[in-house]
Order: structure tokens, then C-alpha cells, then sequence
């Protein structure tokens, strides 16, 4: 495995699976910690947009520099996967959700079984993408991942 954590950047080498991870960051647990954990003996490098350390600065500044790495991040990974905490509604993680779910790309999507929007996103998923199956736990999306590294 290969960790590549917003600000660095990843520089694809050929041939190389990489995977986005898409959720949410303010106002929840750090989730991606455990991903990486769960993952941590695959063979892709792993993009986490959640930072250790958030700088201080212009509050606009540092939003654009995020959300710029984010956008240029998710057109590098090979494959996405998303999670929606129960601790947050994540509406930028549901845009995104749709936005990616109309490319080609390989997208795992897990949801907490709490999460407040969960019915929602199963009939999307189920009308846009009838073919991705949704877990319920990260264990479980760890588990779907590995089954396509």
C-alpha cells in the first residue's frame, strides 16, 4: 500500500490502482484511519483528502486549495469509494456521489446503517447504478475493495 494524504500530491505511475477515498471529514469520527488500516497490505495507493493537520489561514484559501486537490485527486484515482457517517449529512460527499456514479470508473459505496439520508442513496444507487452492491460497514467496504485490487 501507498498513502498519498491531501496536501501531497499523487503522481499515478503506470498501470497503478489507486482509490479516493470519499466521505465525510468535518464533524464525524476519522473513518478513513480505519480504511487505511483495513487495507493496509493491498496492492493501490491510497488518496485521503482528510488531513492529519488542518493549517490556519484564510478560511476561503484553504477551502479552495481542499477542494481543488479533491477535484484533481478524483480525475487521477482509478477507483473511488465513498462513505456516509452517521455523524453527518455529507452534501458535498452526495454531489459527489452522483457525480461520480455517471463516469466509469469503479466506485464502492458504504453507508452506516444510522446514516439520515441512507434510503436515499439506496434508491439512487438503485436506479443509476442497479449493479453496485451497498455495504453497511467499513469492514465490508474494506472487504469489496480487496476483492478488485
Amino acid at each position: 500500500m501507498k498513502y498519498i494524504e491531501c496536501p501531497e500530491i499523487y503522481k499515478p505511475g503506470k498501470n497503478e490502482k489507486s482509490l479516493f477515498f470519499a466521505g465525510g471529514i468535518t464533524g464525524c469520527r476519522d473513518w478513513q484511519s480505519t480504511l487505511v488500516k483495513l487495507l493496509y497490505y493491498e496492492k493501490i495507493t491510497l488518496l485521503n483528502p482528510r488531513r492529519k493537520h488542518f493549517p490556519d489561514g484564510d478560511k476561503n484559501e484553504l477551502t479552495r486549495a481542499q477542494t481543488t486537490w479533491e477535484y484533481e485527486h478524483f480525475k487521477k484515482a482509478t477507483a473511488i469509494s465513498f462513505w456516509f457517517p452517521k455523524e453527518a449529512l455529507c452534501p458535498i460527499t452526495l454531489f459527489e456521489l452522483g457525480k461520480q456514479s455517471m463516469q466509469n470508473k469503479f466506485i464502492f459505496v458504504g453507508v452506516d446503517p444510522k446514516y439520515k439520508r441512507r434510503a436515499d442513496i439506496e434508491i439512487q444507487m438503485q436506479l443509476a447504478k442497479p449493479e453496485i452492491k451497498l455495504v453497511y460497514s467499513l469492514n465490508n467496504l474494506a472487504q469489496q475493495i480487496k476483492s478488485c485490487t
